[in-house]
């Protein structure tokens, strides 16, 4: 008989046990998908609406499989870093489950990223293979890649997705292919593997294949920390199924008879581990969007009787500002599940409207996704009162700082503020080639750091600040010292001093402002400040920039600057422009 578990303060608590013993086959990743395309062969896995097409379960995975094939073929092993730049295309989940099947650990980046961004990213983990975009409507990723190109040594393959007569120029010794050549050749390669053509290929997959352990890691998900700079997070398989049982069973996704809808990019846990892989993990089928799109949302809802679908507040926010959003049939939804930020009494009253149960809880990338679970039949004033409980099987501790041999501070009692900790199998194994950064992140005894300060008690988890100063602008994470170190940089002779913030803003949760201080005789405009940011991603442009005398810049009493005094001028200056109309617009 199937295990289940009890419930405490309305959330299910799934421990250890029940993981080992009801899903014990489908530890791994791609086990998943092969458990399925096994028992189920010919059922919906998702469905693309931008390509207008669908995948079976066995379709699926005989892709992934075919493209494994290909990868072994041109030498990536188990344990290889492989990178991407793409939206969510159905190859690009092929691309995934490919690697996953042999161990090899995709990487896939933000698609908002500049040439200098994505040069640091690849380096931090050496990635042998290189997938991305080509000219497109919106940008032309090629040039982008060209500069990758030019300036990493390592990569040894460039895939393009574009077609094979617009290919970058081949100026170094990695090799360029298109994806359709990359696929073609694929198909071929996993015709001849299964006639016995290419026993070679078939030999190192089944070599790989077995020798994948739970503990392996798989995806590496870039998370901005204290240093302000993007770290490559590695998490494993057992990390990442782990953390679907648990939240298919925290908001009740744990059926395969349900219709995911994904719009959050590959890049993010959000859209990766949680919005793709819980609904897959208990059988049910996704419906996945290449990029967000607010209208295009509430069609797919409408059109495909979607039943879950998870967002950040912004998508939210830009949904129902949608001028016909009250036309859309959004009758099918059984449960709406937002995270990334606090929200107010209106905004969950509004969704209250949209889904008959809602609910959040924290979401990390170094615990695979989400590690505390709001009641699922939980009311408006339960959400308000804290962000959801922990499971016994990553469970949550408030602890002193680390100690300085390494083992995790004393834990404090329940109410009383400290660092939010958890345990368990969900932790990240480490950020790549960065010893220093994940013994400051994890103890010695197992204790992961996440540098949020906050309390726990009978009502659940309550964030009392954010250590890491971290701006979430749409969701999307910043640290302010990574844009000011930037702005500073830039224009080092005219700057003195910069500061950046985060405020509330109605549309996408929080903005940035920067205060730049002028040195002493020199002048600087905005107009300057916003064109130099156009080279960084967009998301972390700031998008209101103050200019500030010299000597004026607010400094604390050990001559920092003053955030908090930053933070009280921002909410003034907001003021003034919501008077005009701004701010707050899109």
């Amino acid at each position: 008989m199937p295990i289940k578990p009890e419930y405490k303060n309305g959330v299910p608590m799934v421990t250890w046990k029940m993981y080992e013993d009801d899903y014990f086959d489908r530890h791994l990743v791609h086990e998943v998908l092969e458990k399925w395309a096994k028992e189920k062969p010919n059922d919906i896995a998702f469905i693309n609406p931008d390509s207008d097409t669908q995948f079976t379960w066995k379709q699926f995975n005989e892709n992934a499989t075919a493209l494994a094939y290909k990868l072994i073929d041109m030498g990536i092993k188990k344990g290889d870093f492989v990178a991407t730049s793409l939206p969510f295309f159905p190859e690009h989940i092929f691309i995934m489950y490919a690697c996953f099947k042999i161990g090899a650990i995709i990487a896939p980046l933000d698609l908002r990223l500049k040439p200098t961004e994505i040069i640091q990213s690849l380096n931090m983990i050496k990635s042998k293979i290189y997938f991305h975009l080509g000219e497109t409507d919106v940008a032309d990723f090629k040039t982008l890649a060209e500069v990758v190109r030019d300036n990493t040594d390592f990569i040894e393959c460039f895939v393009q997705f574009s077609h094979p007569d617009k290919l970058m120029e081949k100026k170094t010794d990695a090799k360029i292919l298109s994806a359709w050549q990359f696929a073609k050749e694929a198909v071929e390669l996993y015709e001849n593997v299964n006639s016995g053509k290419a026993e070679n290929i078939r030999k190192l997959y089944e070599e790989y294949h077995n020798s994948i352990q739970e503990r392996d890691g798989c995806v590496v998900i870039y998370t901005t920390g204290s240093t302000g700079f993007p770290k490559p997070a590695l998490l494993s398989h057992q990390g990442i199924t782990v953390q679907n049982l648990c939240l298919g069973w925290g908001f009740g996704m744990n059926s395969d008879k349900e219709t995911m809808l994904v719009n959050l990019p590959p890049s993010h846990v959000g859209g990766l581990t949680e919005q793709l892989m819980t609904p897959w993990f208990f059988g049910s089928k996704c419906v996945v969007l290449d990029m967000f799109k607010a209208d295009l949302t509430l069609e797919c809802i409408q059109r495909y009787k979607v039943t879950l679908f998870g967002q950040i507040p912004a998508q939210f926010n830009l949904e129902w500002r949608l001028p016909n959003y009250n036309t859309y049939d959004l009758s099918s939804l059984k449960f709406a599940l937002y995270g990334g930020q606090s929200v107010s009494r209106p905004f969950l009253e509004k969704l209250k409207m949209m889904a008959p149960k809602f609910g959040t809880g924290l979401g990390l990338t170094e615990l695979s996704g989400f590690c505390t679970y709001t009641p699922l039949d939980g009311t408006i004033d339960d959400i308000l009162e804290g962000i959801g409980y922990a499971m016994p099987i990553s469970p949550i501790s408030i602890r002193k700082t680390m100690k300085d041999d390494g083992y995790a501070g004393d834990e404090l009692p329940p109410g009383e503020i400290g660092e939010i900790c958890f345990s368990g199998p969900q932790v990240f194994l480490c950020y790549v080639n960065d010893e220093e950064n994940t013994k400051k992140t994890i103890s010695k005894d197992g204790w992961c750091y996440t540098g949020d300060l906050g309390s726990y008690d009978e009502k659940g988890l309550h964030l009392s600040a954010r250590k890491k100063l971290v701006i979430k602008p749409k969701g999307y994470q910043v640290f302010p010292g990574e844009v000011e170190n930037f702005i500073a940089e830039k224009f080092k002779d005219v700057v003195e001093n910069v500061g950046v913030v985060g405020m509330e803003h109605k549309i996408f949760s929080e903005g940035i402002i920067a205060f730049v201080e002028k040195k002493k005789g020199k002048q600087i405009t905005v107009k300057e400040i916003q064109d130099a940011c156009n080279e960084i991603a967009a998301y972390k442009r700031p998008s209101h920039i103050i200019i500030l005398e010299y000597n004026t810049m607010p400094l604390n009493r050990v001559n920092k600057i003053d955030y908090q005094a930053l933070k009280k001028m921002a909410e003034f200056e907001i003021e003034k422009l919501r008077q005009q109309g701004g701010w707050d617009s899109t």
